[in-house]
């Protein structure tokens, strides 16, 4: 029997999330703001801290409506954020797009732009749910091979939760964007795929004992959107 699919929320259309230039790129379907973020390896959160807006890089973790995301209790970044309102953004860069004339290079991408105001996480069921929605996110199948964090750890994590309502979602797919009038240029005109690489695993040079890559890194690697190609791992776009 097949399971009924989970309605997912539309996007919040506020003012800030709504896209203003090149509306036909972007989409209000919950499932690309999902698409997007699961795809991202990293984050970029801007904040304001002592008056002066801050954009960090972190790594985060989706389960269903929350982004979570984590840094060291004594992090002024991390407490400022808990101060006010915050912006999230998550960018797949898929092709370099070369045209004829300079103002219309561009790139193909997917990204989203996330709006509100986050909460601690203090229940430790959710915040141990969180933890592994992040180790998970770019580590897939690590977190039940590795020791969780201890009381000490825990105390020292700040765990905060971002609701997914209110966010923008911006893609460009396709061919360069050229001006009738260069299409007879000579420059080469065309789109350079960008994608990401995972080499070959390099263990740790203090390993107790000496073992087989695991499964669950081999998985990262070969599985998902990702494909063996020609002296690299790439992802599959």
């Amino acid at each position: 029997m097949t399971a009924t699919p989970v309605p997912r929320p539309a996007l919040s259309p506020t003012r800030r999330s709504t896209v203003t230039r090149y509306r036909d790129r972007a989409a209000t379907d919950r499932v690309a703001l999902d698409d997007v973020l699961d795809a991202g390896l990293i984050c970029h959160i801007g904040v304001l801290l002592h008056g002066t807006p801050v954009v960090l890089p972190t790594i985060y973790g989706r389960v269903d409506d929350t982004l979570y995301l984590h840094g060291s209790t004594g992090a002024g970044n991390m407490r400022a954020a808990l101060t006010g309102e915050i912006s999230v953004a998550v960018t797949v860069v898929d092709a370099i797009v070369y045209a004829r004339a300079a103002m219309h290079f561009s790139m193909n991408y997917r990204s989203a732009v996330i709006h509100g105001r986050p909460v601690e996480v203090t229940d430790p069921e959710e915040r141990l749910r969180a933890l592994r929605a992040i180790v998970e996110h770019s580590a897939p199948g690590a977190w039940d091979t590795v020791r969780a964090p201890d009381k000490k750890e825990l105390a020292a994590t700040l765990v905060l939760a971002l609701d997914l309502t209110e966010a923008s979602v911006k893609t460009r797919t396709g061919d360069p964007s050229d001006d009738p009038a260069d299409l007879n240029s000579d420059a080469w005109a065309g789109l350079l795929p960008v994608s990401y690489a995972f080499g070959t695993p390099i263990p740790a040079p203090d390993l107790a004992r000496p073992a087989a890559v695991p499964d669950h890194v081999v998985a990262r690697i070969r599985t998902g959107e990702f494909a063996e190609t020609e002296g690299a791992i790439s992802p599959r776009r």
